[in-house]
C-alpha cells in the first residue's frame, strides 16, 4: 500500500462533497501536470489512501481521508469542450491525461500547512517544501503513521 496527499479546491469538490455520498467513485479530473498525471498511472493502485487536502482557498490544508478506489483510466474532462480542462490534442486513442477514482474514507479537523510545519517529523513532505505546486504527491509510510498517531 502507498500513501498519497492529493489537493482539490473545495469549490470544485471538496472533502463534504465526497462525505454526501461515500458509495460514489469520484474521477479525480483536471490533472494537467505530467508528473502527477505518472504518479497515477504507474505507482497508485486501489487500496492506497490519500490525505484530501483542500486549496487554492481561503483556508488550506488537509480535510479528511480518501481511498483510491479504481486504477488509472483516461480523465474524461480532457474530452469534454465545455470542460475548463479541456485539451483539444489530446487523441481519445491514445489519451494524453489519466485519473484514478476515489472514495470517502473520513472527515478530518482542518490541519494547515502552519500547524505541519510544527511537527518535525513532518518536515520533509513534499507540500510543505518551497515552490511545490504539485496537485498530486507522495506520503511516507512514516510521515503517515505519524499523522494518523499524533496529528488526526
Amino acid at each position: 500500500m502507498r500513501y498519497w496527499l492529493m489537493k482539490s479546491e473545495p469549490d470544485e469538490t471538496s472533502i463534504d462533497h465526497l462525505a454526501a455520498e461515500p458509495a460514489r467513485l469520484f474521477e479525480w479530473t483536471g490533472v494537467r501536470n505530467y508528473q502527477a498525471r505518472n504518479f497515477m498511472r504507474d505507482e497508485m493502485r486501489p487500496g492506497d489512501l490519500v490525505l484530501f487536502w483542500h486549496s487554492s482557498c481561503p483556508e488550506p490544508g488537509i480535510a479528511g481521508l480518501a481511498e483510491v478506489a479504481a486504477p488509472a483510466h483516461p480523465d474524461s474532462s480532457q474530452f469534454d469542450p465545455e470542460s475548463p480542462y479541456h485539451d483539444p490534442k489530446s487523441d481519445p486513442a491514445q489519451p494524453r491525461w489519466l485519473c484514478v477514482d476515489v472514495r470517502f474514507v473520513k472527515k478530518t479537523r482542518l490541519v494547515s500547512p502552519a500547524e505541519l510545519r510544527q511537527y518535525p517529523p513532518l518536515e520533509g513532505m513534499t507540500v510543505l517544501k518551497r515552490g511545490n505546486r504539485l496537485s498530486i504527491t507522495p506520503v511516507t509510510a512514516e510521515e503517515w503513521d505519524y499523522l494518523m498517531r499524533e496529528v488526526l
